[in-house]
Formats: structure tokens, sequence, C-alpha cells
């Protein structure tokens, strides 16, 4: 029977080690989050700041510079 299914999980089943896994990292994760503040506070002034231009990417979109090229088609704009 080359090339049909003849076991193991239905499709669409989560995988139970996967669900675990998660759930394992989201309570490490929410943990370290919530002592961070303190563990923060803790840094040299040079560590932290280092820490705070590594996390910064993650709280706040990057900014793309704006080229000054525009097509030739200028748009005029009445106000009147």
């Amino acid at each position: 029977m080359v090339g049909k299914k003849t076991g193991g999980r239905i499709a669409g089943t989560p995988n139970k080690l996967t669900k675990e896994l998660r759930t394992t990292l989201k309570g490490i994760i929410a943990g370290e989050l919530d002592a961070l503040p303190q563990t923060f506070e803790q840094l040299p002034a040079k560590e932290r700041l280092e820490l705070l231009i590594k996390m910064l990417p993650y709280c706040l979109p990057k900014v793309d510079s704006i080229n000054g090229n525009y097509d030739s088609k200028s748009v005029l704009m009445d106000w009147d």
C-alpha cells in the first residue's frame, strides 16, 4: 500500500508533545517577563543600555529611509 496512510494521528489533530512543550515554554517565558524589571535594575548601566538596544526592535517598528525619487507626473491639489 504505497502512498496510503495507514495509521497515526488524524489530520488536524495537534501533536500532544508539541502542545505540552509550548505550554511549558509559555510558563517559563511568562515567569522571566515578570522577573525582568528586577533583573534589569540589577544590571550595570552599560549592560542595561545594551539590553535596551537589543530589545528595541521587538517593541518599536523599524523605520525605513525615504528616497526623493518620484514619478515625473506631479500631483496638483486645488484647495479652493
